[in-house]
């Protein structure tokens, strides 16, 4: 606390001024209809859109959390981030020329045009379900950081983030969502390097010694804790346990759901220019998002060399598991780094932050809006009428996040990333395997994804009260001995594409107009859209 001085207070004072002053310019020139609020007319560059996505892609979560993996365990969330460039090579030949030749606001339209307006309605209520919970984690995430930093209260912090951040999107809707991004990605990595500086500054012998450390400990591999000790994990097959196989199947799946059914990132390539600038964008998210988070891995590794040169109390709670590993980052900022330079990095933090917040919270508007309220509540609702409610609505996900990161601060979880991606799974229901259903088959209608919906949400719920602890004991212990829970999206969506197919196989065919919905029926005279 007596470290956070005059310096670091205008830092961060003029880091909120900034995102203030995008609002009010954005809100000066406001939105003349839900196109341009939403997709910004579609009209934006791929280079700028990249750089936003990149912005959505790493929060608060790869900031605070993959530090402390890597400081704990090793290099396993790793894997996950391996498999980024290969789903993106499915999105950007498949996904990115079907949505823009549909001209879609939301992503969910397409399940409408291609199942039904249920699915629709199905698949939009996931998504806000889902979003509502991870913008509540990111919020949590880093007003903990604020929270170490200043010695503010922990609600505190979490209503100052949540306030600036639902008053730029409010007031600029998708455009001031992404020129923010650009603002605060230069923040992000500004903060984030001057952290690895100051690191290797401070450890006798720099990046030579924290490589020795991390290969003499093991700390680059794919290990897990297990009973107290650095376990590496298999490379084989297993639904009980994870392996590297089996955590590259997770990142695949995960990327794919979030690059093709993800509302918040469809948005952005949906406002660029063209099929051309969208695919442009989507590459270079890639090309900063892969070694983005790799730095952050290194960074952890480089915390635990510090700590074990420099031995602290608080930070061996940490490693036995005794304290969120997720305070390591918080506690090297507050009592490492030289009066000034704390500012730069809760500004790096909260760039990280803010920057998928906004996103976020936009995108649960359009989602709320075209899907919800205009499809069914009010279809005779004018555009002014749904600007309107689509700012009460970014106000109520505002409300709603803030409320989640309080209640996520008393829970009781050491390892929120775990956490987060468990819950993703559940809320998930198969979303992703509709969408390979609709896209790479002609096969399929509202009844064959009805049964595949009901089908994996029994799954899911079985998982998660077993997880839960609802379920008898023995049959609590049984699932979660031969089950990870890690693989609950995996085996949805599947279940989902291979059951939709077959019971479509066998039911009669309903005459339906596919021009532009599949893969198969591409008009593929179209131009760059």
């Amino acid at each position: 606390m007596e470290k956070f001085n005059l310096v670091d207070i205008v830092v961060i004072v003029a880091y909120f001024a900034v995102l203030t002053g995008i609002g009010s310019w954005f809100a000066t020139r406001r939105s003349q209809n839900t196109e341009q609020y939403f997709v910004a007319g579609r009209s934006y560059p791929g280079w700028l859109l990249g750089i936003s996505l990149f912005g959505a892609t790493i929060s608060s979560i790869s900031f605070v959390a993959y530090p402390a993996d890597a400081f704990r365990t090793g290099y396993l969330r790793y894997i996950i981030c391996i498999t980024f460039p290969f789903a993106l090579l499915l999105v950007s030949r498949f996904f990115i020329p079907l949505f823009r030749r549909r001209r879609i606001v939301t992503v969910f339209e397409y399940l409408e045009d291609r199942f039904g307006p249920r699915v629709r309605a199905y698949g939009a209520c996931v998504f806000i379900l889902s979003q509502c919970f991870r913008i509540s984690l990111v919020q949590f995430l880093v007003a903990l950081l604020i929270h170490n930093v200043t010695g503010w209260t922990v609600a505190t912090c979490i209503l100052l983030g949540g306030v600036f951040t639902a008053y730029y999107t409010i007031a600029g809707g998708i455009r001031a969502v992404i020129w923010t991004d650009l603002f605060e990605s230069t923040v992000l990595i500004g903060g984030a390097l001057l952290i690895l500086f100051m690191l290797l500054w401070k450890i006798p012998g720099g990046m030579g010694h924290v490589i020795a450390v991390g290969v003499q400990d093991g700390k680059f591999l794919f290990n897990e804790m297990v009973d107290g000790r650095l376990t590496p994990i298999s490379w084989g097959i297993s639904l009980s346990r994870k392996t590297v196989l089996m955590l590259l199947l997770v990142g695949l799946f995960q990327w794919l759901h979030e690059y093709c059914a993800n509302q918040e990132i469809v948005q952005k390539y949906c406002a660029a220019k063209s099929i051309r600038e969208a695919r442009r964008a989507m590459w270079l998210n890639c090309l900063f998002c892969v070694p983005t988070w790799g730095y952050f891995m290194f960074l952890g590794t480089a915390f635990y060399t510090f700590y074990k040169v420099f031995p602290d109390p608080a930070v061996s709670e940490m490693l036995a598991g005794t304290r969120k590993a997720e305070e390591i980052l918080p506690y090297f900022v507050t009592t490492q780094l030289p009066r000034g330079t704390i500012g730069l990095v809760v500004a790096g933090v909260l760039g990280a932050a803010t920057s998928s917040l906004g996103a976020a919270l936009n995108s649960i508007s359009a989602v709320a809006v075209t899907d919800i309220y205009k499809r069914h509540l009010r279809p005779e609702a004018s555009d002014q009428h749904c600007m309107r409610a689509a700012r009460i609505v970014t106000f109520a996900a505002s409300c709603i996040m803030i409320g989640g990161a309080y209640l996520l601060f008393k829970a009781d979880t050491l390892t929120l990333q775990d956490l987060w991606a468990e819950f993703q799974s559940i809320v998930a229901g198969g979303l992703l395997g509709m969408f390979l259903l609709g896209i790479f088959t002609t096969r399929g209608d509202g009844r064959t994804v009805a049964a595949g919906i009901l089908f994996a949400l029994a799954f899911s719920a079985v998982i998660s009260a077993a997880g839960l602890g609802w379920l008898p004991r023995e049959w609590a212990l049984f699932i979660r001995g031969h089950f990870e829970g890690y693989y609950t999206g995996i085996v949805g969506n599947v279940v989902m594409l291979f059951l939709g197919y077959a019971l479509a196989r066998m039911l009669p065919r309903r005459g339906k107009d596919l021009h532009d919905l599949t893969v198969w029926t591409w008009d593929k005279t179209c131009k760059d859209v």
